[in-house]
This record gives C-alpha cells, sequence and structure tokens, in this order.
C-alpha cells in the first residue's frame, strides 16, 4: 500500500514526533527515578542517551549501520516501548498505551509504504 504524497509526508512527520516523545519520556523518567540524585543523573542523561545512539545506528533512515528491516522493527519496537514503559512509570498509564498504539499503527503505514515503493521501483 503506497500512501499518498501529503499522507506519506504527515506519516513521516508522526514518525519524528515519536522518536522524540521516546527520548523525552525516557529523559524524564531517568530524572524521576530514584531518590538518588546521582543514579537520577546518570540514568535521566543515558537512557535517552543510548535510544539515540542505537535508533541512528541502526533506525534512522540515514542508519550507520543497514540491517535487514525485521531488525530495524526490533530496533525501533525496543525504543518505543521504552518510551511507553517510561510514560507508565513516570504515572501515566494512558498515555504509555496511546504512545504504544500510536506507534505500532505509525511504524506499520510506513513499513507498509516503503515496502510498496521499493516493489515499484523494483518493477
Amino acid at each position: 500500500m503506497r500512501l499518498p504524497g501529503a499522507l506519506h509526508a504527515l506519516n513521516e512527520g508522526l514518525a519524528f514526533l515519536l522518536e522524540l516523545v521516546a527520548i523525552a519520556a525516557l529523559a524524564w523518567w531517568g530524572f524521576t527515578a530514584s531518590g538518588n540524585l546521582l543514579v537520577d543523573i546518570v540514568l535521566g542523561l543515558g537512557a535517552p542517551a543510548a535510544a539515540i545512539v542505537l535508533w541512528g545506528m541502526f533506525a534512522a533512515p540515514r542508519a550507520r549501520f543497514k540491517i535487514a528491516l525485521p531488525l530495524v522493527l526490533l530496533v525501533k519496537a525496543a525504543v518505543f516501548s521504552a518510551g511507553a514503559l517510561a510514560l507508565c512509570g513516570v504515572g501515566h498509564p494512558a498515555a504509555g498505551i496511546a504512545f504504544a498504539v500510536v506507534a505500532l499503527l505509525n511504524t506499520a503505514l510506513a513499513t507498509a509504504d516503503r515496502d510498496a515503493h521499493f516493489r515499484t521501483a523494483a518493477q
């Protein structure tokens, strides 16, 4: 299923916003995870940094390493799941569930769109 131009752009923009929300949620969770200031700082900076590095190396459009689509989807699932769990961890389970559902639908649409694009280009 190939998305029309405007819908494709909207879905790609939503994907970027979802990535930012996941990173922000991980930072929020990290900075409030414990009562220890040092641990909070390490988690608040480390959790989003780990997600950014993982995404940039394997899942970004210009990723450093090109890996098979199932592995890209696994990286995306890990980052988005961590973001959803982080939202639950800071006391917003409904937001975490909503985030997970939107991220899943967005990723499914983007994957179907890319698959249709590559099938059309190969013909």
